[in-house]
């Protein structure tokens, strides 16, 4: 992470640091992942506003096909396939196999980076992950593989978000039930603020400024994102003019001040106080940018907080991970997959980069974190059903301890740099 030049003796050396962390991310974050995210997102959900809702109707009505789809989904670079995946479980339109086929094929933002600076391994890689996937998430719907003792375990640490169970072998062997959801169309469009938001029209006109104006930055930080990883990932500088570093800077920054305005006040106001929902149609093309610039919001938020709680932990621990990753063996793809168990991308777009640009692990450790993270397609199961989320991570790191560990004994280039340009 490039350093921000805070003013010289304005702050305390501990607290510079800290700081530089913060304000690091917030800018990273937006450009790094949720650009990325929000157009994979909208992308779905023009395909959902252009087929009215058929699409879903026929995953619904096509149980056996249900897991594949979701690897596909998920196979999808970046996290926005799988997203969509989420919340049709919280439905009940699809399995839960198919839950976690699209969260062991997904390689969430962190694919972007090694498509572009290692191909080759991005090929071995997400392919192992998508047939893993396929594989991992019929078993499941076809015998279990005893997620009702996990879901059981699990119920036993705290008390489930919803009261919804798990669907093993079809949906209607009971699927999530989540309270206060009444049907295919439900949203809550802003009728009850909560407490600490007054009603106000011209919140709502500036809400609805804000989510524009957010499409705007976000078209900004896609080119800076794109410019970022053609340059081989290779962090800007902090300044604020009409260049490549003027973008990432200022795309950044305003993306993520925009995007925690909008889940917080923003969506209380225009329409989607819900996020983490599916819709089986939306009753106009605003409303389905609309929708995909909440849903990103929430993501960005999730984001950052999973970025400071990386860096902040880097920070606090003095972690050498170069040096683990070098005298690890066989326990480096066990390490790659028990990190896959961090929600989000920032952990893992910084694994990506450990790979493809430090060349510090082995490709066996990338194949394990492939399968094994979830990406930011977790957040929104987290944010409606913790219970199922804890479940379905648990469930991805599982293939991806195997396949990992297969990789290192079995792959003739399962060392460092494999397919690196």
């Amino acid at each position: 992470m490039t350093a921000l030049q805070l003013p010289a003796g304005a702050f305390d050396p501990a607290v510079r640091e800290l700081l530089n962390v913060l304000i690091g991310s917030w800018r990273e974050g937006f450009v790094q992942v949720s650009c990325f995210v929000g157009a994979t997102i909208l992308l779905f959900s023009l395909v959902q506003y252009r087929f009215d809702g058929r699409l879903t109707e026929l995953l619904e009505a096509n149980e056996r096909t249900q897991p594949l789809v979701g690897a596909l989904l998920g196979i999808t670079p970046g996290c926005g396939g799988a997203i969509i995946a989420m919340p049709l479980y919280i439905r009940g339109t699809v399995s839960f196999g198919t839950v976690v086929a699209a969260l062991a094929a997904t390689a969430g933002d962190s694919a972007f980076i090694i498509l572009a600076l290692a191909p080759e391994a991005a090929v071995y890689a997400y392919g192992l992950a998508f047939v893993a996937a396929i594989l991992f998430g019929y078993a499941i719907d076809l015998w279990g593989l005893g997620v009702g003792r996990v879901d059981a375990a699990v119920d036993r640490i705290g008390r489930p978000m919803t009261d919804g169970g798990f669907a093993t072998t079809s949906v209607a062997d009971g699927g999530p039930s989540v309270p206060g959801y009444d049907g295919p169309d439900y949203h809550d469009h802003g009728n009850g603020l909560p407490s600490y938001l007054p009603q106000s029209t011209l919140m709502k006109r500036v809400s609805h400024a804000a989510h524009v104006l957010w499409w705007v930055v976000l078209a900004g930080a896609l080119v800076a994102g794109v410019m970022y990883l053609a340059q081989g990932a290779k962090e800007p500088i902090w300044e604020v003019t009409l260049t490549y570093d003027g973008l990432f800077t200022v795309a950044g920054l305003v993306g993520t001040t925009l995007s925690f305005y909008l889940y917080f006040v923003g969506k209380h106001y225009i329409g989607e106080g819900e996020t983490g929902r599916v819709k089986d149609s939306f009753r106009s093309l605003y409303a389905t940018f609309q929708h995909a610039a909440m849903e990103t919001a929430m993501v960005t938020v999730w984001v950052i907080a999973g970025y400071l709680l990386y860096e902040y932990g880097l920070l606090l621990s003095g972690l050498d991970i170069q040096g683990l990753g070098a005298g690890a063996g066989v326990l480096a793809p066990v390490a790659g997959a028990l990190i896959g168990l961090i929600p989000g991308c920032a952990a893992h777009i910084v694994f990506a980069q450990l790979y493809a640009v430090e060349e510090a692990i082995p490709f066996s450790a990338l194949v394990a974190n492939a399968v094994s993270q979830d990406g930011d397609a977790l957040f929104p199961l987290m944010a409606i059903d913790l219970k199922a989320a804890i479940v379905a991570t648990i469930y991805t790191t599982v293939p991806g301890i195997a396949v990992g560990v297969a990789v290192h004994y079995l792959w003739p280039y399962a060392q460092f740099g494999f397919g690196v340009l």
